[in-house]
C-alpha cells in the first residue's frame, strides 16, 4: 500500500466515512455472499457515489485488514487532512459562533488505538468539539482507531499539535479552564464546577500526565474509587469525566 493511502474496515467506519467524505475512497472490497441489510446501505452508496467495489473471499478482506475485525468490508482510501495548533483557534471560534462554550478533551500520550478509538466515541457523544493530542509518542488515527470509534472519527475533529504544554497555555489565554485527572489529589470531580469553556486533560495508561502537562493545569481531580482496583481504563474515566461535566453544563 503507498504511503499517502489508508486501509479502513469496519460497517461504521466506512459508512460514516463514505458519508462524509466519498472522494476519498479508491476502492472497495465487501465480502461475497453478504448482501445483508446492514450491508446494503454500504453497496448503494458506492454506487451513488461511483466507487469501485468489488466481491472478494473473507481470506482476502483478512489480509488487507491483517487480521483485524472487518465486518466483511475493507476500504483503500486517500488520507484525510491532518489538523494541527493553527486549526484549533477556528474550532474554538466557530464553538463560540454557534453560541456553544468550548468543549475540549486532551489526551496526553494515549498510545493505545482501541483506547483512542474509544475516546473518540465518548467525545462524540458527549459533544466535544476537538480532541487534542501530542504529535510524537500518542497513537494516530488507523483502520484500528476509525472501527472502535464507530464513526466518531469522522464527527470529532483530532487536533495534533508539536508542544502541548504550550498549547494548554494558548487556550488558557482563549478562556478555557483545564481540568486534569490525576491521582495524587485530594478533590474529587464530583465537589468541582465543570461548567462553561473547559478541557479535560487525561493522562497515558499508567504512567498518567507527564509533569508539565500537569502543572499546566488549572485543577486536578480524581474519580473516586471505592473498590481494590486503583484506576479505571483511560476511555471508561474520560466517559465518565466527559458525562459529568455534559451534566453540569447542562444545568
Amino acid at each position: 500500500m503507498a504511503k499517502n493511502e489508508e486501509i479502513v474496515f469496519g460497517i461504521h467506519a466506512i459508512n460514516a466515512l463514505i458519508n462524509s467524505a466519498p472522494e476519498r475512497f479508491i476502492e472497495l472490497w465487501l465480502l461475497k455472499g453478504r448482501e445483508d441489510e446492514r450491508l446494503l446501505p454500504i453497496i448503494n452508496l458506492a454506487r451513488k457515489y461511483g466507487i469501485s467495489a468489488q466481491m472478494v473471499q473473507r481470506k482476502v478482506l483478512d489480509d488487507k485488514c491483517k487480521g483485524e475485525q472487518h465486518q466483511g468490508v475493507v476500504a483503500r482510501v486517500k488520507p484525510g487532512k491532518v489538523l494541527s495548533e493553527n486549526d484549533l483557534d477556528d474550532i474554538i471560534s466557530l464553538a463560540e459562533k454557534q453560541n456553544k462554550s468550548p468543549f475540549l478533551l486532551i489526551l496526553d500520550g494515549v498510545t493505545d488505538p482501541h483506547n483512542l478509538g474509544a475516546c473518540l466515541r465518548n467525545a462524540d457523544a458527549a459533544g466535544v468539539q476537538a480532541i487534542i493530542v501530542p504529535k510524537d509518542n500518542a497513537a494516530k488515527i488507523t483502520g484500528t482507531v476509525r472501527k472502535v470509534a464507530v464513526g466518531a472519527a469522522e464527527t470529532v475533529p483530532l487536533v495534533q499539535v508539536t508542544n502541548l504544554a504550550r498549547t494548554m497555555k494558548h487556550i488558557q489565554k482563549m478562556g478555557v479552564w483545564i481540568v486534569g485527572t490525576a491521582g495524587e489529589t485530594d478533590t474529587c470531580l464530583y465537589d468541582v464546577k465543570l461548567s462553561g469553556p473547559i478541557a479535560l486533560v487525561m493522562g497515558a495508561e499508567g504512567k498518567g500526565m507527564r509533569r508539565l502537562t500537569r502543572e499546566n493545569c488549572d485543577q486536578l481531580v480524581k474519580l473516586p474509587m471505592a473498590g481494590s482496583v486503583s484506576s479505571l481504563n483511560v476511555s471508561v474515566a474520560t466517559g465518565i469525566c466527559l458525562f459529568e461535566m455534559v451534566r453540569q453544563r447542562a444545568l
